[in-house]
């Protein structure tokens, strides 16, 4: 595949060189040889080993944990890039991280979303492509285009081939995930419920209010981030009280820190569908009930469109 102006590079960081290679597929391409490597003292050195110069480089890195690393990774890759006369550079990134830092939640803290936003742009990125971002408003961040590629046509498709659509029901965790969960409600046309979270008084546990009928539905909990599991393990207990079936959830970003992966395996949950944007650690491989489901067909159809100046938003009309 080549682009309009030029031809297509692929370059990757190595927060998850798998991911990359799978696109590289996709594309029918081969990654940029490139080295990414650390000095002595932890210091983070690239060289790009191809002639980019005049070409159009798509660079795949999550900024996922190590976060600070892997950003750093993606803002010096980007300034050997530029300082090797690539045409245009784009910033695939499928996990943004520090998106969850969209605002200032009380007084004297930082918005660091913007900031990374900045840093990006400012290290001479000219686009940007990522999946699911936390917070729509994000885009606004950029002063540079942005595309917010999501996850649900891979996830409907799994849904459909696995589930009786009849007996299902979509569930949102929290209350600011319903616009996400009704949307793919919406795409498989199954009803809606959400799990109000609420803590009473401080130092008490949360209560977990279910607002809907799930009595004997098949539940699926939709959300963008699943990070420490807390929450999707108590919406899961809740659900099953109120008379759910069983309990699966599909999340587009399985963060997972700490032991989420053995308490989601510990869990009621029947199982957790999670995408590749963050490339899955040993524990959550060893998971019996967290299954992959693979985005690289849908990034690189992204890139293809963008690379030939076509629509990329279509993919998802």
């Amino acid at each position: 595949m080549s682009a309009k102006n030029g031809s297509i590079k692929l370059v990757a960081g190595n927060s998850n060189p798998a991911l990359a290679k799978e696109i590289a597929g996709v594309l029918g391409l081969s990654l940029t040889k490139a080295s990414v490597r650390r000095f002595a003292d932890m210091e983070i050195f690239v060289e790009i080993q191809e002639n980019v110069r005049g070409s159009d480089v798509f660079i795949v890195q999550s900024t996922s944990f190590p976060t600070n690393d892997h950003l750093m990774e993606l803002l010096i890759i980007t300034d050997a890039l530029r300082r090797s006369s690539a045409r245009r550079i784009t910033a695939v990134i499928p996990y943004f991280g520090y998106a969850r830092q969209d605002r200032r939640a009380s007084g004297r803290t930082p918005i660091s979303a913007k900031l990374v936003a900045n840093l990006i742009t400012n290290a001479g990125v000219d686009r940007v492509m990522t999946l699911d971002l936390h917070a729509g408003q994000i885009q606004g961040f950029f002063d540079i285009p942005t595309d917010n590629l999501y996850a649900s046509p891979v996830m409907v498709r799994d849904i459909k081939s696995r589930f009786d659509l009849a007996n299902l029901m979509v569930v949102s965790p929290d209350v600011g995930g319903v616009a996400r969960a009704r949307g793919l409600a919406k795409r498989i046309n199954a009803p809606l419920a959400i799990v109000d979270k609420r803590r009473e008084r401080a130092g008490e546990s949360e209560v977990m209010n279910v607002i809907g009928e799930v009595a004997g539905y098949t539940c699926i909990l939709i959300d963008d981030i699943v990070d420490s599991g807390g929450t999707l393990v108590n919406a899961a207990d809740a659900l099953l009280a109120n008379g759910a079936k069983d309990v699966y959830a599909y999340i587009t970003h399985g963060v997972l820190s700490g032991g989420a992966a053995a308490r989601i395996s510990g869990s009621k949950l029947k199982e957790l569908v999670i995408t590749d944007s963050i490339q899955p650690t040993d524990a959550v491989n060893k998971a019996g009930n967290i299954r992959l489901l693979s985005i690289a067909g849908l990034i690189g159809e992204a890139i293809g469109r963008t690379a030939s100046e076509e629509s990329v938003s279509s993919l998802f009309d």
